[in-house]
C-alpha cells in the first residue's frame, strides 16, 4: 500500500497530526493492518506493528522506516492473553507509553451451516475474533490510562450489522465486537479513552486476491459501488477515528462499504 502523500487535514499536515503518539496495530503484517499502521506513521505516530506472521511484520516496519517513520514488530496470537500483557509491556518500555490502538487481527474461519459448524471451529474464530479484541482492549486501557488516555479502533465488519450464510462464528463475533465496543465506550467516556468499530465491506486484501476473477466480479456486484473496497480506504477512517478530529466521537461503529449495508 501507497504511504498517504501528508495530505492537509484541517489546516494541519497529516505527517504532524499524530507526532509523539503511540500506537499499536495488531494483524499489523498485510492488508487492513498494514495500511492502518502506515497511515498512523505517515500522520507521525510511532507504530508498534503485531502479527503472528513475522515476516509480513518486519517488512512492513522496513517500509515505514524506508519512509522516515518509527516503528517496531512485535510477534503475537492475539488469542493469548498473556502474550498480549507482554507486548503491551515492551511497548511502553520500548516507546513510552500507548495513545492509539487498532485491533485489527482476524481470521475468516471454516464455511458451513451452523448446525454442521464444529465446536473448534467455532472456538478459533471466537478466541482471535473476539476473544482476542478482548484481552487486546484490556491491556491497552491499562496502557492508555497511564498514558493520560487515548482512541481504541475495533476492526469490526459488515458482518458485525448483518447476518451471511455459512459463516456463523464470524458473524457472531464481529457483532460481539461491535457489542464490546459500545460498553466499553461507556465505561471510559470520562477517562480521556475514545473506543470505536469500524466496518469494512469486502475489502480487496490477500486473503480476497487467491479468488477466481469470476468470483471477485460477483462479490464486487454485491456492493452499490460494483467494486471491492481498498485497505487505504478503510486505513482513511481508522486514522480520523485515532486523531484528535474525532475527539466526540467514541461508542460508534462506522460501515466502509461501498452501500453494502444500505440495500
Amino acid at each position: 500500500m501507497e504511504h498517504l502523500a501528508s495530505p492537509i487535514f484541517r489546516g494541519v499536515l497529516m505527517s504532524e497530526v499524530l507526532i509523539r503518539k503511540i500506537a499499536f496495530v495488531t494483524g499489523g503484517g498485510s492488508g487492513i493492518g498494514e495500511a492502518s499502521a502506515k497511515a498512523l506513521a505517515d500522520a507521525g505516530a510511532s507504530v508498534a506493528i503485531a502479527d503472528v506472521d513475522m515476516v509480513g511484520a518486519d517488512r512492513v516496519v522496513a517500509e515505514i522506516l524506508e519512509n522516515g517513520g518509527i516503528a517496531k514488530s512485535y510477534k503475537l496470537d492475539v488469542s493469548d492473553d498473556l502474550a498480549i500483557g507482554a507486548v503491551i509491556a515492551a511497548i511502553e518500555k520500548d516507546f513510552g507509553g500507548l495513545h492509539i490502538a487498532v485491533n485489527n487481527a482476524g481470521i475468516g474461519g471454516d464455511l458451513a451451516p451452523t448446525g454442521e459448524q464444529t465446536p473448534a471451529g467455532w472456538r478459533k474464530v471466537i478466541s482471535v475474533n473476539l476473544d482476542g479484541v478482548f484481552y487486546c482492549m484490556r491491556h491497552e486501557i491499562g496502557a492508555m490510562t497511564r498514558s493520560g488516555g487515548g482512541s481504541i479502533v475495533n476492526m469490526a465488519s459488515i458482518l458485525g450489522e448483518v447476518g451471511f450464510a455459512n459463516s456463523s462464528a464470524y458473524v457472531a463475533a464481529k457483532h460481539g465486537v461491535v457489542g464490546l465496543t459500545k460498553a466499553a465506550a461507556i465505561e471510559y467516556g470520562t477517562a480521556g479513552i475514545r473506543v470505536n468499530s469500524v466496518g469494512p465491506g469486502f475489502i480487496s486484501t490477500p486473503l480476497l486476491k487467491i479468488l477466481p476473477e469470476e468470483a471477485l466480479a460477483g462479490i464486487a456486484a454485491i456492493h452499490p459501488m460494483n467494486r471491492l473496497g481498498t485497505s487505504a480506504e478503510v486505513a482513511a477512517l481508522v486514522l480520523f477515528l485515532a486523531s484528535p478530529d474525532s475527539s466526540f466521537i467514541t461508542g460508534g461503529y462506522y460501515p466502509v462499504d461501498g452501500g453494502y449495508l444500505a440495500k
